[in-house]
């Protein structure tokens, strides 16, 4: 199987199964949803890391775009993959009749702001414990980004529904979780967030882009090393 298949096929997947959690855990939400969600990112991330680097979200391949360790060709091929995996994780839990879902009531404005503000900390938080030279071959990277999501979803998931990722939007607004006329925010604030915590990255380590190979366009080398460590 062609590299880049196997690595669309990984993202397709885990991100299935992502939003597959996130959905059936909504349906009985409680106060330790949030953490449900973390760990299931945390799981997958660890289990699916050495094949594509487990970005299952289009917003971190964004940033991992822009900080220099994807090509054009390899993010579009990802998200469309994290977009199918999100859509039909939808599509089966319907057919598991669970209760309907209640589309979150937002306001626009702080909404936007915190789906960018917990995407930049997402991603700018993946960037280091998973593609950082200075942290290669740490064995913390899949819970970091796991507790990430995790204290987002705790911090504003109130405000906005706590989406932090377009995949996992398309997907809930299928399900019904989220409103359609609000799919525009779920999908422009996070890739803002996630290019400005590329840019961020590139501006402040200085470390990655002075060692050789630091800035060559070699698809997640460092995050699927992380998955293999």
């Amino acid at each position: 199987m062609p590299d880049i298949a196997r690595k669309a096929l990984a993202e397709l997947l885990a991100t299935f199964l992502f939003v597959f959690a996130i959905i059936t855990a909504a349906a009985n939400a409680n106060e330790f949803t949030p953490v449900a969600v973390g760990f299931a990112l945390m799981i997958l991330v660890y289990s699916t890391g050495h094949i594509s680097g487990a970005h299952v979200n289009p917003a971190v391949s964004l940033g991992v775009f822009i900080r220099g360790k994807m090509d054009t060709v390899e993010m579009l091929v990802y998200w469309a993959a994290q977009v199918a995996g999100g859509v039909l994780a939808a599509l089966v839990v319907k057919l598991a009749n669970l209760p309907a879902a209640e589309p979150a009531a937002i306001e626009t404005t702080p909404a936007f702001f915190v789906e960018l503000m917990f995407t930049f900390i997402l991603v700018w938080v993946v960037l280091n414990v998973a593609t950082s030279v200075e942290t290669d071959g740490n064995s913390y990277f899949g819970l970091a980004i796991g507790a990430t999501v995790m204290t987002g979803a705790f911090a504003v998931g109130p405000i906005s529904g706590g989406g932090f990722n377009p995949a996992v939007a398309l997907g809930l607004s299928v399900n019904g979780n989220f409103d359609w006329a609000n799919i525009w925010l779920y999908i422009l604030a996070p890739l803002v967030g996630a290019a400005l915590a590329g840019l961020a990255f590139r501006a402040l380590s200085v470390q990655d882009f002075a060692t050789p190979g630091g800035d060559i366009h070699e698809a997640n080398d460092e995050l699927e090393a992380a998955g293999r460590a």
